[in-house]
């Protein structure tokens, strides 16, 4: 099997040659690392996406034996930026916190040909790789943008502009779904954090009358199979997911989701994909990787529908030496019989 139908077979659910391995991003410091592409990244260059041209990407994918190339491609978030450690974009302050800030809230047109000119480009060159375009839905977009206060507030006491704002970044994401399911992408992924680690953030009450209705709207234009990324404890949502017809939940993050448990539950309707420890990946000895990645192999793994991916994604502070790890454990355990 190549790439692309290694990676559909799993998001079908069925069982392919060997277990999937991808990554929704990779922070360009880390690439740095591995690739020894020169100085360090400045905190100013690639914070919003880490984007990278089809060749570094196809170039970073051989080396780490991944079978993905992730194009990234969101609308903007309207709160103030905080650059961390190795440029790691945090988001601040909301800016979108009454009517009268509407104003602020500019999309790129979605209907401009321009817009997808890269994403064309990058395309044309993807080879064999399952090519993955990343996204987001707009819900995680709306909450930053507002900020978590004026947000929680909002729900009771000004439903309407949460409204307005979450609708004018799914409306865009409609058009944009509409277009890219149409380029050639072999994925379709939306990142919209909903949870902490404990619970989501506000009541599946709300994530019903508020989210669900959305996430409808755009599964009418998405036709490629749909993967949902949200970190948290995402299981009161999870039902609901699956009845919008996604194909894949990402990343079941560890010490919030038990992987193994969600690939019983509902490993016949979805694909699981996750969920290798940052922890371990930044402290831990590549002994620690090489048992971590094993044992995670073993419990999620079999009869397929499984794609082996970091608990996020490989951030800037990951140890480069366990990031190998982590690669060669996969290819060592992920063969099926």
């Amino acid at each position: 099997m190549n790439s692309k139908q290694r990676v559909l077979t799993a998001l079908r659910r069925g069982q392919p040659d060997r277990v999937p391995h991808c990554e929704l991003g990779i922070d360009r410091a880390l690439a740095q690392q591995l690739m020894g592409w020169g100085a360090p990244i400045s905190q100013a260059a690639n914070l919003e996406a880490n984007t990278y041209s089809v060749e570094e990407a196809i170039a970073l994918a051989r080396h780490l034996g991944l079978d993905n190339l992730s194009y990234v491609l969101r609308a903007p978030v309207y709160a103030r930026k905080v650059v961390g450690k190795d440029g790691r974009l945090f988001y601040g302050e909301g800016q979108l916190r009454s009517e009268a800030d509407l104003a602020l809230l500019e999309l790129p047109d979605p209907h401009d040909d321009a817009l997808y000119a890269d994403a064309e480009a990058f395309l044309a060159g993807s080879g064999d790789f399952s090519a993955w375009f990343i996204t987001r839905m707009g819900i995680f977009p709306t909450m930053l943008g507002m900020g978590t206060e004026t947000f929680s507030v909002a729900l009771y006491e000004n439903r309407g502009l949460i409204e307005t704002i979450l609708d004018r970044y799914v409306d865009w994401a409609i058009v944009v779904a509409e277009r890219v399911c149409r380029m050639g992408f072999d994925v379709y992924v939306t990142t919209d954090d909903m949870a902490f680690k404990t619970a989501p953030f506000f009541s599946p009450k709300i994530f019903r009358e508020l989210v669900v209705p959305r996430y409808r709207r755009l599964a009418e234009k998405v036709t490629l199979p749909w993967v949902v990324h949200s970190d948290g404890n995402m299981l009161p949502f999870l039902d609901d997911l699956v009845s919008v017809g996604i194909a894949g939940f990402h990343p079941n993050e560890k010490g919030a989701m038990d992987i193994a448990g969600v690939k019983r539950d509902y490993g016949d309707r979805i694909c699981v994909l996750g969920n290798v420890d940052l922890n371990i990946l930044g402290l831990g000895s590549t002994a620690d990787v090489d048992s971590e990645v094993h044992d995670l192999i073993r419990a999620v793994g079999p009869g397929g529908g499984y794609i082996i991916t970091s608990g996020n994604s490989l951030a800037g502070y990951l140890k480069p030496e366990n990031v190998l790890a982590f690669s060669d454990a996969v290819r060592r355990y992920g063969h099926y019989a």
